[in-house]
């Protein structure tokens, strides 16, 4: 085995994998700094869950380059998957063990573990750690799978829709568990469906469609979000008025003067990152349209 010395926790270059003649992942470049939190957002089929597996060393590569803590996922030994903490997409099939046993059993399978009661306990399991897997609800066994990926303090978490099935209080617990983690020092590669999620843990976000990073960039910038228009809306004479600008605080401020302090119903509207987000698939689809239409495949 090969290790080398990377500045980066985990490197993808021109990334590939097909499945007969379809191409899941056509290119993939990008890089995540020690102690980031980066997200991967795509529709069903863009390739991200083929992306993290093959980072997680579960399925091979056609062509490219990856590195994770500077190793080869193909050729990682345990010491290096010690390092690793995984939430898979579906669950664990713990059979039988309550969640008490399931935390404690994977615990031994690492050098250093987190205690197994407080991993409960941050999971928000406590009340349920007698309770066999079998008998807990869906965001119950999305806990526990959490628990199972991050009790052996990993260096590089792998979080795959970590939260199907939360309740949006679950949901909240969870993103304070990450943030704790992120503040250790624990690089994550979240991928997700909740853009909200990827908004408030992530500090980069990629957006993936038909196998190709279509953008990469912090949620505040993505796809040029601060450069888009801002829309300001206000009342006046009892009807709503609105206008689209690149100087939203230059528009405000002469509607203060204007009404001599505050302004009737004022709202400021900046792109959302769920309008970047499907503004990026619809160019994409464009794109593919174009290349069929020239002759191209657009599968």
């Amino acid at each position: 085995m090969i290790t080398h010395v990377s500045e980066a926790a985990i490197s993808v270059r021109g990334l590939r994998k097909g499945y007969g003649d379809v191409q899941a992942v056509d290119g993939v470049d990008f890089e995540i700094a020690f102690g980031e939190c980066f997200a991967l957002l795509g529709p069903n089929g863009a390739g991200k869950t083929t992306v993290t597996e093959i980072l997680e060393g579960y399925r091979s590569r056609d062509d490219g380059t990856a590195e994770v803590l500077g190793i080869d996922p193909g050729h990682g030994d345990r010491h290096w998957r010690s390092q690793l903490g995984i939430v898979l997409q579906s669950d664990r099939d713990l059979g039988d063990l309550t969640v008490a046993e399931a935390v404690h059993h994977f615990a031994g399978y690492y050098p250093d573990p987190r205690d197994p009661d407080e991993v409960i306990k941050a999971v928000g399991l406590t009340e349920k750690h007698k309770s066999r897997n079998l008998k807990l609800s869906g965001g119950q066994r999305r806990r526990l799978d959490v628990a199972l990926g991050i009790i052996g303090r990993p260096r590089v978490l792998f979080l795959d829709e970590p939260t199907t099935g939360f309740d949006p209080e679950a949901r909240r617990d969870f993103w304070e568990l990450i943030e704790g983690l992120k503040a250790e020092g624990t690089t994550i590669l979240l991928t997700t469906h909740y853009l909200e999620e990827a908004e408030h843990l992530a500090d980069r976000v990629a957006v993936i469609a038909r196998g190709r990073v279509v953008a990469c960039g912090s949620p505040a910038e993505l796809g040029g979000r601060t450069r888009g228009l801002t829309r300001v809306h206000w009342l006046e004479d009892g009807t709503l008025h609105d206008v689209r600008t690149e100087e939203p605080t230059r528009v405000v401020l002469e509607l203060s003067a204007r009404f001599g302090g505050e302004v009737p119903g004022l709202g400021v509207d900046r792109a959302r990152l769920e309008d970047v987000y499907l503004s990026l698939l619809d160019g994409d689809r464009e794109a593919a349209d174009e290349d069929f239409a020239q002759g191209g495949d657009a599968e």
